[in-house]
C-alpha cells in the first residue's frame, strides 16, 4: 500500500483507532483495513479458500455492520475459490459492497460465474470509493 493514499489515523472496524497507517492487520490473514474518503476498505492478500477465508469473512462481515459502504480491495489476491467468491455474494446481500482492482484471475471468476452482473465492481479503490 502506498501510504500517501491512507489516513494518518484510522479506526478499525470494531471503533478502534489505530497509529498512522492501516490498522486492523493480520499477518497470517492478508487484510488490513483503513478509511478511505466516504467509505472503509478491507484490501485482501494472498489465496483465498476454504480454510483461508474466515479471517477476510469476520473483516467483511464487521465492516458491513459498522460502515455505509465497504470497498473490498482485491489487487493483493493471487488465488480465489468457491469459498471467496460465497463470501462476496453474501457480503453483497449484507451491505453496500464494492469490488475493486480485481487482477485477471478473479475477473475472469466473476465472469465465469456471472457475478460480475451484480457484484459492484471498480477499477480502482478511489472508483469504488466515490461510487
Amino acid at each position: 500500500m502506498d501510504e500517501a493514499v491512507m489516513p494518518g489515523r484510522t479506526r478499525s472496524a470494531d471503533g478502534q483507532q489505530g497509529p498512522a497507517g492501516a490498522v486492523g492487520h493480520a499477518p497470517d490473514t492478508g487484510v488490513l483495513q483503513y478509511e478511505r474518503r466516504d467509505a472503509w476498505v478491507v484490501a485482501a492478500h494472498g489465496a483465498y479458500d476454504l480454510h483461508s477465508v474466515p479471517p477476510l469473512a469476520d473483516a467483511l462481515g464487521a465492516a458491513v455492520r459498522k460502515h455505509r459502504k465497504v470497498v473490498l480491495d482485491t489487487s493483493g489476491v493471487v488465488f480465489a475459490d468457491s469459498a471467496f467468491l460465497n463470501l462476496l455474494i453474501l457480503t453483497h446481500r449484507t451491505g453496500t459492497l464494492r469490488v475493486a482492482a480485481p487482477p485477471r484471475q478473479l475477473q475472469r471468476l466473476f465472469e465465469i460465474t456471472g457475478t460480475d452482473h451484480f457484484l459492484e465492481i471498480r477499477r480502482t479503490v478511489d472508483e469504488a470509493a466515490l461510487s
